[in-house]
């Protein structure tokens, strides 16, 4: 049983609850720099209210702190955004493997904070968001979600209809055993390095897309996402890997899979991560970050 939160310091009752107020906001919004600047606010309104009279229920405190917090730094975000060059993509998040973690953790390795789902939530307003995150990732009922956000219970059932329904029509719910995601992972990898073509072609979906985000500061696919399996193999293979010389290859997870780390003379200089079909067996989306500023905390 966890201690009673009046006979704990106002660092202690924090520290606590830190988890799941990092997963909550992260998958808000996708980046770790951010979701850090998120807590840090939530941090400093906690530890100033907790000066006052005792708060009965500090997680539910917390989470409406962080949440109405993130809220507002999406829109800082979303203006961010309008001038970033090329396409965007959330910032990878290391995460430990299935068996390693328990509690809030499991979240943030799940396909609750894949790439993929992250990628579709960008489209939901702030709202949709924050509604779809606490109520399909974490749970929360609708009264609790309303008393969170300030909103009518009405409201917020109107909003998780449009999440949901956006969210699943672009992304149905299945889940590919990690087992598989890491065997067509590196087989992916041992054909891209040795310029194995025709072995790619065979792990690619006729719909696979490629989405490189390089921010302007890194090697990048172009100003769009690349569409076929031609063109992404072509571009992987011939553009991509056979100039980079010392490439080493760390498989970690990431976001919840499988994911290749891309390494020269120690630093990682990119992240590949990639979504199969619901059987498992092919590549259907390849997600790559190079961006310098999203690879710093894996370092």
């Amino acid at each position: 049983m966890a201690p009673d939160a009046t006979h704990l310091s106002a660092t202690d009752v924090f520290t606590e609850h830190r988890e799941l107020l990092f997963a909550i906001v992260y998958g808000m919004l996708g980046t770790v720099a951010d979701t850090e600047d998120v807590l840090q606010e939530s941090w400093l309104s906690w530890e100033a209210r907790s000066r006052g009279e005792p708060i009965d229920h500090p997680r539910a405190y917390l989470v409406r702190v962080a949440v109405n917090a993130a809220i507002a730094r999406q829109r800082t975000i979303r203006r961010r955004r309008e001038t970033y060059i090329g396409p965007w993509l959330p910032e990878p998040l290391a995460t430990p493997p299935d068996a390693q973690t328990e509690g809030a953790e499991r979240a943030l390795r799940s396909e609750s904070v894949s790439m993929a789902l992250l990628v579709v939530l960008e489209s939901l307003t702030p709202a949709e968001r924050a509604v779809f995150v606490l109520g399909e990732v974490f749970g929360y009922g609708t009264g609790e979600i309303a008393e969170i956000l300030e909103r009518t219970p009405a409201a917020v059932r109107q909003l998780a209809h449009r999440a949901r329904s956006h969210v699943h029509s672009r992304r149905p719910r299945y889940r590919v055993d990690p087992r598989v995601h890491r065997e067509v992972t590196e087989r992916f990898m041992t054909a891209v390095r040795g310029g194995d073509v025709e072995s790619l072609l065979r792990l690619l979906s006729p719909e696979v897309t490629l989405t490189c985000d390089g921010g302007g500061k890194a090697p990048a696919a172009g100003p769009r996402p690349v569409r076929g399996p031609e063109r992404v193999a072509a571009l992987l293979v011939d553009r991509t890997f056979r100039r980079a010389q010392g490439l080493e290859v760390d498989y970690r997870t990431v976001n919840g899979v499988p994911a290749a780390l891309l390494v020269r003379e120690g630093d990682v200089f990119g992240v590949l991560l990639l979504d199969l079909d619901a059987e498992g067996g092919r590549v259907r989306d390849v997600y790559a970050v190079t961006n310098p500023a999203k690879l710093a905390h894996l370092r």
